[in-house]
């Protein structure tokens, strides 16, 4: 029983069983290439499918890394800004104190002024009670 027909001479005397393990060997070679075939297609399907996993953590690694430097530059920007505030503090501070160091100056030449003409008037005034005491006496 002839499962394939033979027509070439190669297999004019054969036998029924060489035809049927030829084609089997056959049909098993292009199944053995068939599937190394589909193995590399799956493997770079595999791989590309890897690639664009490490692609996309490694966009995601350079997005937190972008939004962590924005975050520095944040606080680095709020620390200028106390350090601006503290200075101007400060010297606010200088400005009073020197404010307040020409007021006590002032109100201490003032104080002087007054305890001057003080004692001038009293001086004047013991000087003029003197004077009218001896003329009265004389």
């Amino acid at each position: 029983m002839y499962l394939v027909p033979v027509s070439s001479t190669v297999f004019k005397n054969a036998y029924p069983d060489v035809v049927v393990v030829v084609v089997l060997v056959v049909v098993v070679v292009v199944v053995v290439v068939v599937v190394l075939v589909m193995v590399v297609v799956v493997a770079i399907v595999v791989v590309a499918i890897v690639v664009s996993v490490v692609l996309v953590v490694v966009v995601v690694v350079v997005v937190v890394e972008v939004v962590i430097v924005v975050i520095v530059v944040i606080v680095l920007l709020s620390l200028v800004v106390v350090v601006v505030v503290e200075v101007v503090n400060v010297v606010i501070v200088v400005i009073v104190l020197l404010l307040l160091l020409v007021v006590k100056v002032l109100v201490v030449l003032t104080a002087t002024v007054v305890v001057v003409v003080v004692v001038v008037v009293v001086v004047v005034a013991v000087v003029v009670v003197v004077v009218v005491v001896v003329i009265v006496v004389i």
